[in-house]
């Protein structure tokens, strides 16, 4: 279903359908402040198991998650006081940061070494949804592996549409995906530039 929602006003209304639909194991493509994103609820196997086989990935290679805010993140990720300043500084924004994981999420979504991608993007329908949900979205570029992400809704959910239960219409998106930033032990290393801005990082 090809769904409009408001990317300044979110419909509470339209929100609430979205979030029904993830609880009940629904997939989605939906804005963030970089690509269109594909997701689920990160709790709902069902979900992520879809979203595994959408893009034709390999399970080794597991997907990041939205966040609402920096309190979150500290449920989901190990978060030091180096983390927390930098991450206060550049989120929202459209950087995804790898730090430790906690026990609570789940094995499909760290990796091996127990590392996860934690995000918050400058948009407000994406973060209307994770707020409605209660816990985070996961989150990739909607395309399949190694292919490009449209930029306009409308082609996504000309080639996508029949893949997913919802693509939220939030208008044109960047071309670019999110910079991946590591942040264990307190290093900064660029995993993937993308198009956040690392000037910051010397």
């Amino acid at each position: 279903m090809f769904l409009s929602i408001n990317p300044d006003n979110p419909q509470p209304r339209l929100i609430k359908q979205v979030v029904a639909c993830l609880q009940q194991g629904g997939v989605i493509i939906y804005p963030t402040d970089t690509t269109y994103g594909l997701g689920c609820d990160i709790f709902n196997r069902k979900g992520v198991k879809k979203i595994f086989q959408i893009k034709q990935r390999d399970q080794r290679k597991p997907f990041s998650f939205i966040c609402n805010d920096l309190a979150e993140i500290s449920n989901y990720a190990q978060v030091s006081n180096f983390a927390f300043k930098i991450m206060k500084r550049y989120l929202p924004g459209a950087f995804t940061f790898v730090l430790d994981a906690t026990k609570i999420v789940p094995d499909s979504l760290s990796t091996k070494q127990k590392t996860v991608g934690v995000r918050i993007p400058e948009n407000e329908i994406c973060r209307a949804i994770v707020k409605e949900l209660g816990h985070p979205l996961v989150t990739t570029s909607a395309n399949t592996s190694g292919e490009n992400t449209p930029q306009d809704p409308v082609e996504i959910e000309e080639t996508m549409g029949h893949l997913v239960d919802f693509v939220i219409d939030g208008g044109i998106s960047m071309q670019e995906a999110s910079t991946v930033i590591s942040l264990v032990d307190d290093q900064i290393e660029i995993i993937r530039q993308g198009s956040g801005d690392t000037s910051w990082i010397e």
